[in-house]
């Protein structure tokens, strides 16, 4: 296979000759189950672990391989299998924070041009979890593209395209539906040769049909929705690039049902940047929009100019950002506490042994 139909680059190539000398070949993660690692190379599809330095050095998940990744890999001749031993520099990844009280990333998705925010247009359409997917892709370095799939099951689809469009102009929306084929044609202009596209959004949206719907082939299972509430169930089970018809390669994630912000704030800038347009006509520049007087941004919430869910929906991505913002300073502290005490450690172990070559004759 030549890489180059994988998304290989003039800068990819450049970034990977020091490893090019030391007789490493390139390779794309396709698959990664637990530590072992699914790639694709010019010589044939390989599984690889991770080698023992990268995987001291690595100060995060963030540092190790996720599915997307270019690497430099060592063959191991004749057994099909390979050590990764680099991480080639990402020009995009879509990041949240792991479930539970941990405070670290968990990338679902690395190196792709698109991101395929989609939502279903049945009982499980959610204007709130949109733009909370589109904090997240702002941040990931990746174009977003809503969209609606379902939509044979929906009455009204010019009005959530509508209402969708109204929370971030100029991100694509499409209804599609994957069971019908209605709507794919206009998915064309994104899947070019050579293109990277992740489907990312909860369980039950259609993500794995829509994948079949662009193979033209039934090769992911599918489920349907539970009928009692209309909630999805995971059928993907682990992230998975798969090579499509066109020549791109399209990233199928399991179902989020908890979707943990991992961004900055100018990511929430961005997917608000209706309400952020609003502030900047705030009388006093620290205007916090609680009671102040001249708050442009309470204007438009008494006019009717803006939706009072969304804005709750704004001060609760804040908070969860600024919490998330703490957690990391504190665990940066923490591990500066550290290194202090293992720098302090060496230099006593140090000092004693130059005090023992001292003391010999």
């Amino acid at each position: 296979m030549n890489i180059s139909e994988l998304g290989w680059s003039v800068s990819l190539g450049e970034a990977f000759r020091p490893y090019e000398e030391q007789g490493l070949i390139p390779a794309r993660v396709v698959r990664e189950e637990r530590a072992r690692y699914h790639l694709v190379t010019e010589l044939g599809e390989v599984t690889a672990q991770v080698s023992g330095r990268l995987l001291h050095e690595a100060c995060s998940r963030e540092d190790l391989p996720a599915t997307g990744d270019w690497v430099a890999v060592r063959l191991r001749a004749g057994e099909g299998t390979a050590t990764i031993h680099a991480v080639l520099p990402r020009k995009s990844s879509f990041s949240r924070k792991v479930a539970g009280a941990l405070t670290e990333s968990q990338i679902a998705a690395a190196n792709a041009d698109t991101v395929f925010l989609v939502s279903g247009l049945d009982r499980d359409f959610n204007l709130r979890r949109i733009e909370r997917y589109l904090t997240l892709a702002w941040n990931s370095g990746a174009a977003p593209v809503v969209l609606l799939n379902k939509a044979d099951l929906c009455d009204d689809v010019e009005a959530k395209i509508a209402a969708v469009d109204a929370l971030e102009q100029g991100v694509p929306v499409h209804a599609v539906s994957a069971l019908k084929g209605w709507g794919m044609d206009a998915l064309h202009p994104y899947l070019g040769a050579g293109k990277t596209v992740a489907l990312l959004g909860s369980s039950g949206v259609g993500k794995s049909a829509l994948v079949n719907c662009l193979l033209e082939e039934e090769r992911l299972r599918t489920r349907a929705v539970r009928a009692s509430d209309g909630r999805g169930r995971h059928t993907t089970t682990s992230r998975e690039l798969i090579l499509l018809p066109s020549g791109a390669a399209v990233i199928d994630s399991p179902g989020m049902r908890e979707l943990q912000l991992w961004a900055g704030e100018e990511s929430l800038a961005d997917a608000f940047d209706d309400i952020e347009q609003l502030a900047l006509g705030c009388r006093f520049r620290d205007c916090r929009h609680r009671r102040e007087p001249g708050c442009a941004v309470h204007e438009a919430l008494g006019s009717g100019a803006l939706d009072p869910a969304r804005y709750e929906n704004y001060l609760e991505l804040q908070r969860e950002l600024r919490h998330l913002q703490k957690k990391q300073k504190e665990k940066a502290r923490k591990a500066e506490r550290r290194q202090d005490r293992q720098a302090k450690r060496d230099r006593r172990v140090l000092e004693r042994i130059e005090r023992d070559e001292g003391d010999r004759p």
